[in-house]
């Protein structure tokens, strides 16, 4: 699995330009503010609908510009992928192989890809949100019912929240059972999926940590919920948990349980990453997670993703960079940096300068 190439018009600080991809290593170099991160958004946008940068797509658009305009081709074990996105500060208008899509699930698992940017230290550093949305994104790559079902629990659960706020008392203990039997349904296909993957991720990440660190450091990870049983006991569990909670929800006015409330925890030597690591160990912490990442897509998958590592090179020293090189031979890896020459190390590159939002020919 690999892009072929992608096209950029009015997107960030580009105008128009096109992209050749290989499928081992590519390198995008040149000074820094030129455009190298916002090629290397563009691929992960098509890749799963969602920037790892900003929330707000009009921000993708170029400045002065109505809308922007982004498309790659994407090579696969069943044929090539044509993905294209349309943005204005209306919305978007995706479309795979032609086909208008109107929602981001059917754009999920045409092409999987991991992110990694030294924004991703708050992957370790940063509260649960941040290791819940990596969750979320990289089970809904691989698994559309988990997207749905997350769908559709954050859109019950503001629906619940919004209720607990609710002056009559009365009419809230007479609802919440209709939310909750609802909102449990689909947090139980959540929790399942989440133990799952922890329980596949955990013993791959620690390979990946042993293999940057030459095995000085032990990086464990586990849930801070077990999670145990099918779908039917944890909805059941769960709703039990809610039911014995309205007051303390009542008085909150939110719900203080359930899988929006769910974290990982990530200990380097038995020691919580989050409080006490060293600036070097979260960054090579949160890049072994990253590392698993890509190893569960390819058994889940039979193929590797894309591999995007933007501005990393200069965030580690010189055996953990040529260890990452390493690790990254055999799928496609997209790199930004400042200069070509550090990522190299013998591997035969496809090297791309950019300067000033274009590909310096």
């Amino acid at each position: 699995m690999y892009i072929k190439n992608l096209q950029l018009k009015n997107f960030r600080n580009y105008a128009e330009e096109k992209f050749e991809f290989t499928q081992g290593l590519n390198v995008l170099f040149g000074r820094n503010a030129q455009g190298k991160t916002n090629c290397a958004e563009a691929v992960f946008y098509l890749c799963t609908g969602t920037s790892p940068r900003t929330r707000k797509e009009k921000q993708l658009i170029k400045n002065g510009e109505d809308g922007a305009f982004i498309s790659c081709t994407c090579a696969g074990r069943y044929g090539d992928v044509e993905i294209s996105a349309a943005i204005s500060e209306n919305g978007r208008e995706v479309k795979v192989n032609g086909n208008k899509i109107t929602r981001n699930a059917d754009l999920l698992g045409n092409v999987f890809a991991v992110f990694f940017s030294p924004q991703e230290l708050r992957l370790i550093q940063d509260g649960p949100d941040e290791r819940r949305r990596f969750m979320n994104l990289s089970i809904s790559q691989l698994s559309r019912p988990y997207y749905i079902a997350l769908s559709r629990y954050n859109k019950i659960l503001e629906q619940r929240n919004n209720l607990l706020k609710n002056r009559d008392i009365s009419l809230i203990y007479d609802t919440l059972p209709v939310w909750d039997e609802q909102l449990c349904k689909y947090a139980a296909v959540i929790a399942c999926a989440r133990a799952e993957y922890i329980k596949k991720l955990a013993p791959l990440a620690s390979d990946a940590h042993r293999f940057l660190t030459d095995g000085r450091e032990e990086l464990t990870l586990s849930p801070d919920k077990k999670y145990k049983g099918d779908e039917e006991l944890l909805k059941k569990r769960l709703f039990d948990e809610l039911s014995q909670n309205y007051d303390r929800d009542i008085r909150l006015g939110y719900t203080a349980s359930g899988p929006h409330r769910d974290d990982i925890t990530i200990c380097v030597d038995g020691i919580d990453a989050k409080n006490y690591a060293s600036q070097g160990q979260t960054r090579t912490a949160a890049l072994s997670v990253k590392l698993a990442e890509v190893e569960i897509f390819r058994q889940e998958c039979g193929e590797y993703p894309v591999l995007i590592l933007d501005d990393v090179m200069s965030e580690l020293d010189l055996p953990r960079r040529k260890k990452l090189v390493s690790r990254a031979v055999g799928l496609q890896t997209i790199i930004t940096c400042t200069h070509a020459e550090r990522v190299l190390y013998g591997q035969e590159v496809n090297k791309i300068m950019i300067e000033g939002g274009a590909i310096k020919r």
